[in-house]
């Protein structure tokens, strides 16, 4: 044990001993670097597991956090994963849906067999819709036969029917026209009635049989009668209010570009659209043989609008 004396004088030098040591190994680096950085390296090679002994805490602390984040990660990826997953199979039932329309609108567009059809393809150059009427104007070039009463489809389904035919342009009153009358058939509940415009995006459903009721999302196409091809889709039954169904067209009213236009080679009178536009249907005389039973609604008051040549 050293004296108090001797901590006094030793505590004394030992700061002029460390800036003289300090001073000589900054000396001794400049005047000899490469053995110095030799010693340097040896040194630091000698204490080497020193510093992983006291490191190794710091490290697997570091590891565990590492884990830690990348469980977190991982429970992430399963939730995106399964996100995904979900998203996928609304794509292959959306895909399947569209395969099916795909295949349902190409034998519409082909007409099934029936070689004698032709169509006429137009752009639309003028939209007409208005408070009273909804109608567009059609350039279809000089070369064609079409016939009033034609109807036509967009790249979906029915828009309207041919109202006036002249050299070059043709007016196609529009399915949600109030002077429109179109025979149909629901394809699920196959019961018949007359979609009828009313000026508002959704033409309504009347006429229908009680029996045979249009169910909520079921297809609704053109029923075959003179100058109308028959299966041709319309659109989907919707409910606006109880007891009140409406078509949904599948063609997009709103932005309607191009339409083709075909024709039977039989025409018919078509649906009134120059000058003012009738809002209710005249009522014509019938005769008795075509007036039909009572389980029809309302169908004896505009019944020459649904008599058929073949059904």
């Amino acid at each position: 044990m050293l004296s108090i004396h001797a901590r006094q004088v030793l505590a004394g030098i030992l700061l002029p001993i460390l800036i003289v040591l300090t001073i000589g190994i900054v000396f001794i680096g400049q005047v000899w670097p490469s053995g110095f950085s030799f010693l340097r390296l040896g040194v630091m090679e000698k204490m080497a597991p020193v510093y992983a002994v006291l490191t190794y805490p710091q490290k697997q602390v570091e590891m565990w956090l590492t884990d830690l984040k990348g469980v977190t990660d991982l429970a992430a990826e399963n939730s995106r994963l399964r996100q995904k997953n979900h998203d996928l199979q609304l794509q292959i039932e959306l895909a399947q849906k569209v395969a099916t329309e795909n295949k349902r609108l190409k034998s519409l567009l082909h007409w099934g067999t029936n070689l004698k059809i032709t169509y006429v393809a137009g752009q639309v150059i003028r939209d007409e819709t208005g408070p009273y009427l909804r109608a567009v104007l059609l350039d279809i070039g000089q070369q064609h036969s079409l016939r009033l009463g034609s109807i036509a489809v967009d790249s979906l389904g029915l828009v309207g029917r041919v109202s006036e035919v002249g050299p070059h342009v043709v007016r196609i009153l529009l399915i949600t026209d109030a002077a429109s009358r179109i025979p149909v058939t629901m394809a699920s509940s196959q019961g018949d009635a007359i979609m009828v415009g009313d000026n508002s995006s959704l033409p309504r459903l009347l006429y229908y049989s009680s029996d045979y009721r249009p169910l909520e999302g079921e297809q609704v196409e053109t029923r075959s009668q003179k100058g109308i091809i028959g299966g041709v889709l319309i659109g989907h039954v919707h409910y606006s209010k109880l007891g009140r169904p409406v078509v949904v067209p599948v063609a997009d009213m709103a932005h309607l570009s191009y339409i083709r236009v075909f024709d039977e080679g039989e025409g018919v009178e078509a649906p009134p659209a120059e000058g003012r536009v009738r809002e209710r249907v005249p009522i014509q005389p019938v005769s008795p043989r075509y007036r039909p039973s009572s389980g029809w609604h309302g169908l004896d008051k505009f019944w020459p609008f649904t008599h058929t040549s073949n059904g």
